[in-house]
């Protein structure tokens, strides 16, 4: 799969969340999401399947939405982005919403699975071969920072003196 991506003019393929629509390609390309399909949900399906509003939930997180009432908004002109993902529009909230509500404890628990799966498949942390020692620096000597650096404080540097002490 080829995936292009530039600045156009054409509002019909602008989408501010460019990174998600990459992130997503990758995904479908490499059947990452797969075990989503593991949650069997039985519900009615009308424009979206039980697996496609749980990747629009995962979609939602992405875009940085804090709860599902956000979602509608955020994602209200994002057709393009829903078009990479192969749908005409998004679900709206209260469809995902009435999904998860769906979900009973079982299902839940398929889809923590689901969603463990996924992320050992993703996680670096499991490729590391543990045998192998884990070197960690501690160094928790100070460092001078000038005034503009982000977040920088004066502070105490045990037996440093200032430059200007002198």
């Amino acid at each position: 799969m080829n995936l292009e991506i530039g600045l156009t003019q054409d509002e019909f393929t602008n989408t501010q969340f460019a990174p998600i629509a990459v992130l997503m390609a990758l995904y479908q390309q490499n059947n990452r999401l797969k075990p989503l399909e593991n949650v069997q949900v039985e519900m009615r399906t009308r424009d979206f399947s039980p697996v496609e509003k749980l990747i629009q939930v995962l979609i939602s997180i992405l875009a940085g939405c804090q709860t599902l009432f956000e979602f509608t908004m955020k994602m209200k002109g994002e057709n393009p982005l829903a078009h990479s993902l192969g749908w005409g529009r998004f679900a709206d909230q209260s469809t995902l919403s009435r999904t998860l509500d769906e979900l009973t404890l079982k299902q839940i628990e398929q889809l923590r699975g689901s969603g463990i799966e996924i992320w050992r498949s993703q996680s670096q942390i499991m490729q590391r071969d543990w045998r192998k020692y884990l070197w960690l620096d501690f160094d928790l000597t100070g460092l001078p920072c000038g005034p503009l650096a982000e977040a920088s404080q004066k502070g105490y540097f045990e037996e440093k003196k200032p430059a200007d002490a002198n």
